[in-house]
């Protein structure tokens, strides 16, 4: 077995990673629900590289990607479900109905995108969805009944407080401002005072997610992406923290022996610095 710039090599090599007797044991025992965590990881790692500005890690980590991709696709292959092409011909069968201004004819193309196209091709392609599952036999409606059960429980939670609340306003469910939810966010924060002074556990864990999810809404308001601005704080604090490491080795003391005062004093001029 060569490398290749072919997918059917990466997709010949995972089907060799499957095989019942001559595969590898740890790739044989995996499912769908097993695999999904390295899934999102490496979605992240892809993202990470993006971050960095670094294109040798882009490249790899979006082989990475691309090999969970082929790895749930043989794994419903298996299961007599769908293959890789399948996969393929189905988001390609999407990008062309949904870019009828680029895809379809000289007329569509004259038009550009209509008004109100894009929900009309959504709405049908729900449908089509719908017809689909219920000619397997399966619940018609794949992500639940409620209006808002189509946003994935698996997104991180900051983001899907963000879908949720996107979703929720399509239909007038929402703040006309920021203003008032800076009020709704003292007021949370209240909340979660009183829970504190009661010692309850469970309250406490309430009243903080519906203080994050507050700051959530906030963000979107501002037009601030939440899970944006928590990775560049993330970032911003391990740079500094990193500041305090370097100036303790260059003194002869280290993070372990550093008293707090000491670590803040260096805290404060990392502020300074960067």
């Amino acid at each position: 077995m060569k490398p290749s710039k072919d997918i059917s090599r990466l997709i010949e090599i995972m089907a060799a990673l499957r095989a019942p007797e001559t595969g590898c044991p740890w790739d044989v025992e995996q499912d769908f629900s097993s695999i999904a965590p390295y899934t999102i990881e490496e979605a992240y790692e892809v993202a990470d590289a993006i971050a960095r500005g670094d294109p040798d890690d882009l490249r790899d980590e979006l082989g990475d990607l691309l090999l969970q991709v082929v790895y749930h696709a043989q794994m419903a292959e298996e299961a007599g479900e769908f293959a890789f092409g399948d996969v393929v011909q189905a988001i390609t069968t999407k990008m062309i109905r949904r870019h009828p201004h680029v895809f379809g004819d000289d007329e569509a193309r004259s038009a550009g995108m209509a008004k109100g196209m894009w929900e009309k091709i959504k709405a049908e392609e729900k449908a089509e969805k719908r017809n689909a599952r219920l000619a397997r036999g399966h619940d018609p409606e794949d992500h639940g009944k409620g209006f808002l059960d189509s946003v994935p429980v698996a997104l991180p939670a900051l983001t899907r407080a963000l879908k949720l609340q996107e979703k929720a306003a399509r239909v007038g469910f929402d703040w006309s401002e920021a203003t008032p939810i800076l009020d709704k966010i003292e007021e949370e924060i209240g909340e979660l005072r009183q829970a504190l002074a009661n010692g309850d556990t469970a309250s406490i864990k309430d009243e903080f997610g519906d203080m994050l999810f507050a700051f959530v809404n906030l963000g979107r308001h501002l037009k601030v992406d939440s899970e944006a601005a928590l990775s560049g704080t993330n970032e911003k604090f391990r740079s500094r923290f990193h500041y305090v490491e370097l100036a303790l080795e260059r003194s002869g003391n280290t993070l372990e022996k550093a008293t707090l005062d000491e670590m803040e004093a260096l805290w404060q001029q990392a502020k300074i610095a960067k």
